[in-house]
């Protein structure tokens, strides 16, 4: 009976400790019902309850990171057709 209790321990600690890395590495608008200081004080506070019902209910899809807007590509001065045409 202590083995299974043991293992119960680490099996509730295991998934603590994953929904709470989990919740923290998220950005913002990837989590649902809560802010992520909230999701997190109740993973904190709740233990394996609040990190099963992170990981059911409070995450939004898969951690997909959101396309970045256009941004001018850095050429090296050897690519760059402006800098050529100055020398």
């Amino acid at each position: 009976m202590v083995k299974v209790q043991g293992f119960l321990a680490v099996l509730s600690l295991a998934l603590t400790l994953f929904a709470f890395v989990d919740c923290a590495m998220r950005e913002d608008h990837q989590i649902r019902k809560l802010p992520k200081w909230g999701w997190l004080l109740a993973i904190v506070i709740f233990n394996a309850f609040a990190a099963v019902f992170y990981l059911v209910a409070g995450r939004n899809g898969s951690r997909q990171i959101r396309p970045k807007k256009n941004k001018p590509k850095m050429l090296p001065p050897d690519d760059d057709p402006d800098f050529l045409r100055g020398l």
